[in-house]
């Protein structure tokens, strides 16, 4: 097996890797304190193609593959968090959904404007009495001649603030359980719907999270996306994609958790040596790189497997359990490394720890994705 890059994915990674270094790089602390994200920068990160990797060239998009996608979440990660989030909830969740199960006739329509950055997209699923249940949503929609009302509450949603476009997953046919859940395109403007608070969070905080609110909002039935009643298996398929992101997303963090700690430690003395001399320093960066580079073979496993076609949930899982929790393992022993340092907010691996940390919660927690994988384990051994 070849584990290395072909070319024009080493172009891709190195296009991003100067461009995250020179334009996101000098802003991220003043992006967190702030809790903001400049819209020049979404426009830069469109005119480069990071709008629309996985979406066809027809549409205006890059017409690239999970693996693509991959590299593209690390090396942003690599220097902040929050705006690898922000590119997850677009590419990862609302066009993935789009490219999934949406019809030709809303590729034509919203794709193009999704990948040129015009418009800016967000997925709605979590609701404020489920979220990895998301069976038991709540959020309905009820038939109204040529189309559906809806109404209900989403919270946690990433990219509320600034999208035009939100995949929104409500409960069509109460009666049929998960079989009766259907997904839906609402734009912005429509009336009844609006964006609520805006959530004040520990990490991430560059990218915004809000409550999106409908109150009997009409969308006609073009803006039904998929056949009637599989918006529940397609949003699991959304977030089997999705894990995959998160995972190169944590990679990215736990990388940028080692180097720094690396350049810390060649440039720090203690006892009369270098740090990095330290036997004791020095055990700790070996099991980091090597935790590092592990998670990051499972996140390309896992996605070279979507980029073929098949459906494996268990290595997205695997891939996103792994990497998210050692994301959050690798940044708190950067931070022990740096010593004082590491608590202040003069280096940015605290930073990293507290964006790390959402990595395993969000889309399926580290929890669910052990009783996916445990499920899988046993159902192999009962065949």
């Amino acid at each position: 097996m070849n584990f290395d890059l072909p070319d024009d994915l080493i172009a891709l990674r190195d296009m991003v890797r100067d461009f995250a270094a020179t334009e996101v790089r000098p802003h991220s602390r003043e992006w967190d304190e702030q809790q903001m994200l400049p819209d020049e920068l979404v426009h830069k990160m469109a005119a480069i193609g990071l709008l629309g990797p996985m979406i066809p060239t027809e549409y205006g998009g890059s017409g690239l593959g999970y693996l693509a996608n991959s590299l593209i979440m690390e090396e942003m990660a690599r220097q902040d968090g929050g705006v690898a989030l922000f590119l997850a909830a677009h590419n990862g969740l609302c066009c993935s959904h789009l490219l999934l199960a949406g019809s030709q006739a809303q590729h034509a329509k919203y794709l193009p404007k999704l990948a040129s950055g015009e418009h800016v997209g967000a997925w709605g699923l979590t609701e404020p009495g489920c979220g990895s249940d998301a069976g038991a949503l709540a959020t309905k929609a009820v038939k109204d001649g040529a189309g559906w009302r809806i109404t209900g509450h989403k919270q946690f949603i990433t990219n509320g603030i600034r999208a035009q476009i939100f995949v929104v997953v409500a409960r069509a046919d109460p009666e049929k359980g998960a079989k009766g859940i259907s997904a839906f395109v609402v734009e912005r403007g429509m009336q009844g719907f609006s964006i609520g608070r805006k959530e004040d969070k520990l990490g991430m905080r560059c990218s915004d999270t809000v409550t999106l609110n409908f109150e009997d909002v009409y969308v006609p039935d073009e803006n039904m996306i998929g056949p009637r009643g599989s918006g529940y298996v397609d949003a699991l398929r959304v977030l089997e994609r999705g894990r995959v992101g998160i995972g190169a997303l944590s990679v990215g963090l736990g990388r940028g958790a080692l180097e720094e700690s690396l350049e810390y430690a060649q440039t720090r003395t203690a006892f009369g040596k270098p740090l990095f001399e330290q036997q004791a320093i020095q055990f700790m960066l070996a099991d980091m790189a090597t935790q590092v580079d592990a998670a990051r073979l499972l996140v390309h496993d896992a996605a070279q497997s979507l980029d073929r076609g098949e459906s494996e949930k268990i290595k997205a899982c695997m891939a996103k359990m792994f990497a998210s929790e050692i994301a959050t393992k690798v940044c708190l022993d950067a931070i022990q490394i740096h010593g004082g340092y590491g608590y202040t907010k003069e280096v940015p691996v605290e930073r990293y720890m507290r964006d790390a940390k959402l990595c395993e919660i969000g889309e399926g927690s580290s929890q669910i994705q052990r009783i996916l994988i445990a499920r899988d384990v046993l159902n192999e051994v009962a065949a």
